[in-house]
């Protein structure tokens, strides 16, 4: 039976629009126990990894979903010719690595931070759903504050927001890429 709800698990990623949950999961297959249903997602998730195919299943923004190797992404850029996710701007970047990094924020926050006004980045951010408004900060004119959603960690492929790299790891990749140069 344990194959045939591995089957089933994989029907349900497959065809979900976001990642799909643990807790959807369990909901949906309610004819097997948590035990069963954990087990066959965590053998659904080593079989992709062990078997030479061009997609896996990867954890996002807190649940499951397929995904692209991405030794084939030369090729997937050629098919989708970039398409799907529209480019961010250097300062959109910017503007969502700072959200990113020190959420909650205010837009005042995160014109100070990059020096500059940062209102129009946050718009567009907010526009494609990166970020959201989450509240007013309780200070002066209550501005409103501001952090990442589940379609950010799903755009970078992360399953939680610690999951974003540290100074330390970001200084050090910096330095490889000066060696190489």
């Amino acid at each position: 039976m344990r194959t045939r709800l591995k089957d089933v698990i994989e029907s349900l990623i497959f065809v979900s629009l976001e990642p799909l949950n643990l807790e959807k999961i369990k909901n949906i297959c309610t004819e097997f126990s948590n035990s069963e249903i954990e087990e066959a997602i965590q053998e659904l998730v080593e079989s992709y990894v062990s078997n030479e195919r061009g997609i896996q299943i990867i954890q996002a923004a807190g649940g499951y979903l397929f995904s692209t190797k991405s030794e084939h992404d030369q090729w997937i850029r050629r098919l989708l010719s970039l398409e799907n996710k529209s480019k961010l701007s250097h300062a959109a970047l910017e503007t969502l690595a700072t959200v990113a990094y020190h959420q909650p924020v205010t837009l005042a926050e995160i014109s100070a931070l990059r020096g500059v006004d940062a209102s129009y980045s946050l718009k567009s951010l907010l526009q494609k759903k990166l970020v959201k408004i989450t509240g007013r900060k309780k200070s002066p004119g209550r501005p409103l504050i501001y952090r990442t959603t589940d379609k950010f960690l799903t755009y970078f492929g992360l399953n939680n927001i610690k999951d974003l790299p540290s100074e330390e790891e970001i200084l050090k990749i910096l330095d490889e890429e000066k060696i190489l140069d």
